[in-house]
């Protein structure tokens, strides 16, 4: 297959996955270097400034903002619409529909710092390994808060206190493996004509209580001081709060010597390790970057690459990006219904201020909370209203030719009348008016 794009239609195509837009310039670079080159100068392309460190350079970090999400919708809409490592802040996007963390569930403390250090820890381990990204994932202030693992305790058998199920849950149906056992192309497996389930109830018992004793990296004098710095750093583990004992992950056993770091340690690698996450987180960032609806063999040929990037490494994201990218199924154009995708809002909106060079030039990014589906886009960056995301990966829309012929098309779930209606209303006023000193 030819790496370098003939048509600027071609190349066009090719940036709006691996990217957001197509400027001249963006166009240029991908005639001139090929696909892969220019892959491989975003996956090299330096971070810019930090979600924290624009924060606190903004004087974000002061008494009043302790319980404020003042600026982090702002310093969101920066890198997404002006940063030039396209393609990272396009993969961290994708990251943060999967990996949900939302900051309408932070009651806690510098939840603006809190989504900017997980925001950030996104981008630092998008393209190594996924089991670097999901340990960055379960050990993340942010998630700790809104999927309840921060302060899990150990059973207590006077109370009758069980350790909570809700990260155990989760890390399993939503981040790892999913709810049914898969083929290697993603297809559920089925016996008797049922899919299987990949655990049970008390599989997801039994991991929470590895799940115990991590907290804030922080001292509790410090508490009601202003370092909020511990937002930025992994949770460490209380020993006194882990429970005791041995414990299991699916049917590995954990033995009752592990610590908390060790139990965590296992469990990670196991879930990681499971057949089904190739082609369970596979098929989510084939759909968030390139079709709603990839067929079996994409699917199979990606989970292939998470499995072994030719090197024997499991979980190489960048390999895995590459080979979503590149696929035969990516680079040519379809009509099929398994061909291309509805982008979502903040794709849209996003194309269209990196393709007219919106910008802000007070480095305020006024944008705002663009949730509200009748007056804007009907979705915000790291604003989803559960874990679910913004829409399900295996969701079909009903009443339609879609549904009818069985096609996951995720983003048609934020698709309605009033959705289309807001988007419009928004984007005049945002082209004829433009929002704070973005013009």
């Amino acid at each position: 297959q030819n790496d370098v794009p003939t048509t600027e239609p071609e190349a066009a195509r090719f940036l709006g996955q691996a990217g957001f837009a197509a400027s001249a310039a963006d166009l240029a670079s991908v005639k001139t270097s090929g696909f892969a080159r220019w892959l491989d100068q975003q996956f090299d392309a330096p971070r810019t400034q930090s979600h924290y460190d624009w924060l606190v350079a903004k004087g974000k970090g002061v008494e009043a903002n302790r319980y404020s999400l003042d600026g982090t919708d702002a310093t969101l809409w920066r890198k997404l619409i002006a940063s030039p490592d396209q393609l990272r802040q396009r993969v961290v996007l994708a990251l943060s529909e999967i990996f949900v963390v939302s900051m309408n569930g932070l009651p806690v403390a510098w939840p603006q710092f809190a989504t900017a250090g997980y925001v950030d820890m996104l981008e630092e381990r998008c393209f190594g390994t996924f089991r670097a990204l999901i340990e960055g994932v379960t050990l993340s202030p942010a998630m700790g808060v809104y999927l309840a693992m921060r302060g899990n305790r150990k059973e207590d058998p006077k109370t009758g206190r069980q350790p909570d199920e809700n990260y155990a849950r989760e890390v399993m149906q939503l981040f790892t493996i999913g709810l049914s056992q898969l083929n290697a192309d993603g297809t559920p497996k089925t016996t008797n004509g049922k899919t299987v389930d990949t655990y049970t109830l008390q599989q997801i018992t039994d991991l929470a209580r590895v799940f115990t004793g991590w907290d804030f990296d922080i001292d509790s004098s410090d508490v009601d001081g202003l370092d909020f710095s511990y937002m930025k750093r992994p949770m460490r583990q209380n020993a006194s709060r882990f429970s005791t004992g041995e414990k299991k992950v699916l049917d590995t056993v954990i033995p009752a010597t592990a610590d908390g770091a060790a139990a965590m340690k296992v469990a990670l690698d196991t879930l990681a390790a499971h057949p089904n996450v190739g082609p369970f987180i596979g098929r989510q960032l084939i759909q968030r970057l390139v079709a709603s609806n990839p067929s079996p063999a994409y699917v199979q040929r990606v989970a292939a690459v998470f499995a072994d990037n030719g090197k024997g490494v499991r979980g190489d994201m960048r390999a895995v990006i590459r080979a979503i990218l590149l696929d035969a199924e990516a680079r040519q154009r379809s009509t099929a219904p398994s061909g291309g995708k509805l982008r979502e809002p903040l794709q849209r909106m996003i194309q269209w201020a990196r393709t007219v060079g919106l910008n802000s030039p007070g480095d305020l990014w006024a944008v705002g909370d663009t949730s509200n589906p009748s007056s804007r886009l009907g979705q915000s960056p790291m604003r989803s209203g559960s874990v679910f995301n913004f829409f399900r990966p295996g969701y079909v829309p009903p009443n339609s030719q879609l549904g009818t012929n069985n096609v996951t098309a995720p983003e048609f779930q934020l698709c309605n009348e009033s959705t289309v209606a807001g988007y419009l209303n928004y984007m005049q006023g945002l082209i004829n008016n433009g929002v704070g000193d973005m013009k």
